[in-house]
């Protein structure tokens, strides 16, 4: 005697199931994405805020009389005698020019031009030095010398940072709104159109939990085939903007996306976090379709209790 295999309460693949999924896709891409790219600007203020906090610089302003070498030298061993400080480099009249050649041109004459000149200091992050006394003592000794310890720079890479955070996690919030949003008009579309079957099922008997779980079932590859496909999209897109990066450094195109945008390697800490936005995306949506069902089904009770609820009146004493 052989049992016959019983149907799926839902058909495995309908206009509604679709549809689902391509919306669920389309979320699961947008959040990816958002993201990866709130990754990507993390990771690059990161770095941006360790290299200029590495280092301060020394600014000399040309003046009738000043002998610039000796100043720069003097400079440089001023700010070395301080504590917390590491090593110390003057920019020469090539690493200048070519600082000034975006603007100014190449074959730039800097004898010519009243430019001021540069000395670069490394710093114990850990152990930064007295700024204030540094920057006294070389107002002091040498009049035209600025000293700017990027504390600024600092300060608004880090409120950049934590407004890019912001945005890009309301962004989330939105993206997983919508999407709960939409899988419990789909769980109610799908019951609709099941409902006879589902009110059959449990008036002999079928525990609420079991059509639940059926209907979850069912949800759940919907989801995780949805989350999936927008998961793998934006990881690829990910990939593709870090290759063409590598391979076309150096060009003009490159360079200017690099300096708007960074680089667009997330690292695997960024294709980790798109895998959980995934596994998130269908938990969400499995979630969601449990309890919708579950409010039905309890719909369906009340109903049978009294059915003068079927039509929204208020039952009657």
């Amino acid at each position: 005697m052989r049992v016959r295999p019983t149907a799926p309460i839902l058909p495995p693949a309908n206009i509604q199931g679709n549809a689902l999924m391509v919306v669920i896709a389309i979320m699961a891409f947008l959040a990816c994405l958002t993201l990866g790219a709130v990754s990507m600007v993390r990771a690059t203020a990161a770095g941006w805020q360790s290299q200029i906090s590495r280092e301060i610089t020394i600014q000399i302003k040309p003046a009738d009389g000043l002998d610039m070498n000796a100043a720069l030298a003097r400079a440089r061993d001023l700010a070395l005698t301080f504590v917390g400080t590491r090593t110390g480099t003057i920019m020469d009249d090539a690493a200048t020019a070519r600082l000034l050649e975006p603007w100014l041109g190449s074959d730039l004459q800097l004898d010519d031009l009243p430019v001021p000149r540069l000395v670069i200091i490394t710093i114990d992050e850990s152990n930064p030095p007295d700024f204030d006394g540094m920057r006294a003592l070389l107002k002091t000794e040498i009049p035209q010398a600025f000293l700017d310890d990027h504390r600024t720079w600092v300060d608004r890479l880090v409120s950049m940072a934590r407004t890019t955070v912001w945005i890009g996690t309301g962004v989330l919030i939105l993206v997983f709104t919508a999407m709960i949003l939409t899988v419990i008009f789909a769980t109610r579309g799908a019951l609709s159109g099941n409902r006879r079957i589902v009110e059959v099922l449990h008036f002999v008997g079928a525990e609420r939990t079991f059509v639940a779980r059926e209907f979850q079932k069912h949800f759940l590859k919907i989801s995780l085939k949805g989350s999936a496909v927008g998961g793998v999209l934006a990881a690829l897109l990910f990939a593709t903007a870090s290759l063409w990066q590598s391979n076309s450094r150096a060009t003009p195109e490159s360079e200017q996306a690099m300096a708007l945008f960074g680089s667009f390697t997330i690292g695997w800490s960024g294709y980790l976090g798109i895998f959980a936005t995934m596994l998130v995306i269908a938990l969400l949506t499995t979630v969601t379709a449990r309890f919708t069902v579950m409010r039905t089904i309890d719909e369906i009770d009340l109903v049978r209790s009294d059915p003068s609820r079927s039509d929204g009146l208020p039952a009657s004493g």
